[in-house]
């Protein structure tokens, strides 16, 4: 007998739901979480400037109407204290915190065969078995932690966006270093510029980032709880699971006015939608030069000094093939006459030192040095953990890249679902939109087994075989795989170099798992 249905690991937003959905079902469900509270990614990551960058309207649970009602959210992109405070309301409303452990960190899953189960092992020496294991640990919560040399050398203060001290940190009149210009650095550096004494940016490859127009939305906010059930329809068959209505005539086929026409109305309206202006800026390198110009542009009209916006123009990959960041007046922040920026492809970080950082032949000297170098992406939290069936681990499976079957399963690993796993859509879309999808897709499969008095569930290697080279194939059809992003695991030394999510979109990837429930479960074994 297990102790548990279902053991959840993670209490973000994709573990909520998921306990809250197999609780109404009847499951025995228990959630394992390392934090102190709920909130995933908006616990751990309170940095200043962390914020959301898909409208807070839509970054939002749909499940439940009198909740989509009764919230009322502040601005267009929320910020990290009030998405923090939703997801605790979302625990507190439907009482989730009774079947929570917080402050325990799983460490091991071993698969028991014969029993049908799983035992999970935890840092405080603990175990509890479960016929089956839900890992809600989320695509962004793995911290990078790249290895400079003398960093403990450092004697004034350091900190990690990922892991941002909780009661905050004074920088008022500081010398600050920050190194990355991902979306947490340029978050970090748009936020602090105003407050410190002298401001440093390290960067290492600039990034595209479009204007958010943020600011508060109570009329926006009133018109869409009118509407939200057409809202959410809508992302749940898009492509980007949000409100983002693609062009459908290519950049190349069009007039050069009415392309910048066009750019100029997306770039009004701010948010990701830019790169959905023109269906080939994705596929073809010719038209995504002109979007890179168009915004490469709007840097130059927002840096005073033309070099130093040079440097903060991306060349090296196209447009949004990374992820692009969506802005609070960062290019803005180098016309103060406290901020600089080192391009450590000039002047490359040698070490740190016990008063600051050695790039190039100069020794920079700061109090404060922040790393904003991003995380392990999709598959980090998964191989953090040891995940084993018999002489199998999940991560030497991967370790050439993630083998699923539609991102929620994994050959050899019964009973093992991931929410927003590796090969699905994920981080390429609304967070929220995918999340509930699998939630959903995972508990209505449980009713299915547990109806049919099945316990066993596993995925066919053949077709994760054929999920995988699709997967692949639909990111070789787009420019995506030529930036070396953490969409490739380029960011982690020694990770292969693969397309990680799910290019087709939130629309096609849930025809095809609907398609798949539908007939029976096809591509999973049912036992």
């Amino acid at each position: 007998m297990s102790d548990h249905d279902v053991l959840v690991i993670g209490a973000g937003f994709s573990g909520l739901y998921q306990l809250h959905s197999l609780r109404r079902l009847g499951f025995d469900a228990h959630v394992v979480e390392a934090g102190d509270d709920v909130g995933g990614t908006w616990y751990w990551n309170r940095y200043p400037g962390a914020r959301c960058d898909i409208e807070s309207i839509e970054y939002s649970y749909s499940f439940d109407a009198d909740l989509e009602q009764e919230w009322n959210w502040s601005e267009r992109y929320a910020a990290q204290p009030e998405l923090l405070s939703y997801a605790r309301h979302v625990a507190d409303r439907f009482d989730l915190r009774k079947d929570i452990t917080f402050a325990t960190r799983v460490q091991k899953l071993e698969w028991d065969e014969v029993g049908t189960r799983w035992r999970v092992f935890t840092n405080d020496g603990g175990a509890r078995t479960a016929r089956h294991v839900i890992a809600a640990t989320g695509c962004l919560s793995v911290p990078s932690r790249p290895d400079f040399a003398g960093l403990d050398d450092f004697r004034g203060e350091l900190y990690r966006t990922s892991s941002w001290p909780h009661e905050g940190v004074d920088l008022s009149g500081k010398r600050v270093a920050v190194v990355g210009t991902g979306s947490s650095g340029l978050q970090t550096i748009t936020a602090i510029a105003p407050v410190v004494g002298e401001l440093t940016v390290f960067q290492r490859t600039p990034c595209f980032a479009v204007p958010a127009h943020n600011g508060p939305i109570v009329e926006r906010l009133a018109a869409a709880k009118k509407r939200y059930p057409e809202i959410r329809q809508h992302n749940r068959t898009s492509p980007d699971g949000f409100q983002c209505h693609g062009g459908a005539v290519p950049l190349l086929e069009v007039e050069p006015g009415v392309v910048q026409r066009e750019f100029d109305k997306r770039w009004e309206e701010g948010g990701l939608c830019f790169d959905r202006s023109f269906p080939d800026i994705l596929t073809d390198i010719r038209a995504n030069e002109v979007a890179a110009d168009y915004v490469r542009s709007q840097i130059r009209a927002k840096v005073h000094d033309q070099e130093l916006a040079e440097k903060l123009s991306p060349r090296s990959y196209p447009i949004a093939s990374k992820r692009m960041c969506v802005d609070t007046g960062y290019y803005e922040v180098y016309n103060q006459s406290n901020v600089s920026l080192i391009d450590i492809n000039e002047q490359p970080i040698r070490r740190f030192t016990e008063h600051g950082i050695l790039a190039g032949e100069t020794t920079h000297e700061f109090d404060v040095i922040v790393l904003a170098t991003g995380f392990d992406a999709m598959t980090g939290a998964l191989n953090a953990m040891e995940i084993r069936n018999g002489d199998k681990t999940l991560k030497e499976k991967w370790a050439h890249g993630p083998r699923t079957y539609l991102g929620l399963m994994s050959a050899g690993f019964p009973n093992l679902f991931t929410v927003c796993g590796p090969q699905s859509p994920s981080v390429l879309s609304n967070m929220l939109t995918s999340i509930e999808y699998h939630v959903e897709w995972i508990t209505e499969a449980l009713r299915r087994l547990r109806d049919q008095g099945l316990t066993r569930m596993e995925a066919v290697p053949e077709n994760e075989d054929n999920w995988v080279n699709t997967t692949n194939d639909l990111a070789d059809l787009t420019l995506m795989p030529r930036a070396a992003s953490w969409y490739m695991g380029a960011n982690i030394p020694g990770k292969q170099r693969v397309f990680l999510p799910f290019v087709g979109g939130v629309g096609l990837y849930r025809q095809i798992a609907d398609g798949v429930a539908v007939a029976h479960y096809h591509g999973f074994e049912l036992a």
